[in-house]
């Protein structure tokens, strides 16, 4: 491409602690190399009603320890139409937009694909999502808080379960992977980690729980990912009084409180070096990649490679997992 005057920069999806500090990278990146940034609010929501403001350095000044997203994130349908994604190109060549750094998961990775094959755009992606599920990056930005995040909370229930001889089934985020559930489980050493990569054994569940009685040791700690096969924590609790309706159990469900919060110094250094490589990135020429990080190198992969390819999870942490907590 010829030379790069003017980006912009959105957010999309979920929000994940991390997103301002790939933010104000963009930005100051930008800047640094004389290239004017333009923030669009509320994702392509922003970009179809014209929601796009010029960005300063003054702007993103304090917000690299702020969790969520300045530029805000919506859902839009009309964005996954022809007709919405033709009046946010015109939005942007009305600001005379040259290129664009896109903040998200797969989702906002595939409508970023759409529009740039439509209109011939130059596009770069950055990861930001807690769950950890991109090809591609070995760590997608948010992840590490989230975890940190799910550790303090099952830190805190266990002194509540030890006091009163409870078994607390705490649900985490994860509908198709459980990276939160395996390592927010492994550092808080839980007792069972149930996650979608692994089929759910309810008897080898209630094995588990019938030697902890049996060494009376009344109080634990279950960690589910929401789309575990077996269903969410409701549905643990439930097989688990109807086998053993002496333990008294209670569910937790943590919700949104994992994508909240100050962002760990892990993922703001992640953020910030991302972000610097997205516009040096455009700088170059590259278009239609997410930029990783994998063995601490910088990766830039095909929207459709790390959208298509999702991680695996690393089974020999769940193995190393069952055996301490055994």
């Amino acid at each position: 491409m010829g030379t790069l005057k003017r980006i912009a920069v959105l957010t999309s999806g979920g929000d994940s602690p991390g997103m301002n500090a790939a933010i104000r990278a963009v930005v100051k990146t930008a800047l640094y190399y004389d290239i004017e940034v333009y923030g669009i609010y509320r994702g392509y929501h922003g970009m179809v009603n014209d929601l796009i403001t010029p960005l300063k350095r003054e702007d993103v000044k304090f917000i690299l320890p702020l969790g969520g997203t300045i530029l805000k994130s919506a859902r839009s349908e009309e964005f996954r139409t022809t007709e919405g994604r033709k009046k946010a190109y015109e939005n942007l060549k009305k600001h005379s937009i040259d290129a664009l750094v896109v903040i998200g998961g797969d989702g906002t990775f595939t409508g970023a694909k759409f529009f740039m094959n439509e209109f011939d755009f130059p596009v770069i992606g950055l990861p930001g999502t807690i769950d950890n599920d991109l090809f591609g990056t070995d760590y997608t930005i948010g992840y590490d808080t989230a975890v940190n995040t799910v550790v303090s909370a099952i830190d805190k229930l266990r002194d509540t379960a030890y006091s009163h001889d409870m078994v607390f089934i705490v649900e985490v985020m994860g509908r198709d992977a459980g990276f939160i559930a395996l390592r927010s489980g492994l550092a808080s050493g839980s007792g069972k980690i149930l996650i979608p990569e692994t089929k759910t054994c309810t008897d080898e569940l209630s094995e588990r729980l019938r030697k902890r009685i049996e060494r009376d040791e009344t109080s634990a700690i279950i960690v589910v990912a929401e789309g575990d096969d077996f269903g969410g924590a409701a549905e643990v609790k439930k097989i688990i009084n109807e086998r053993f309706p002496d333990l008294k159990t209670r569910v937790t469900i943590l919700g949104h409180i994992q994508r909240g919060g100050t962002p760990s110094a892990f993922d703001r250094i992640l953020a910030s070096g991302l972000g610097y490589q997205a516009v040096k990135g455009l700088m170059d020429g590259k278009s239609g990649v997410m930029v990783g990080s994998v063995n601490r190198k910088i990766e830039f992969v095909p929207f459709d490679r790390s959208i298509k390819h999702h991680d695996k999870i690393n089974i020999e942490l769940k193995n190393i997992a069952e055996i301490l907590a055994s």
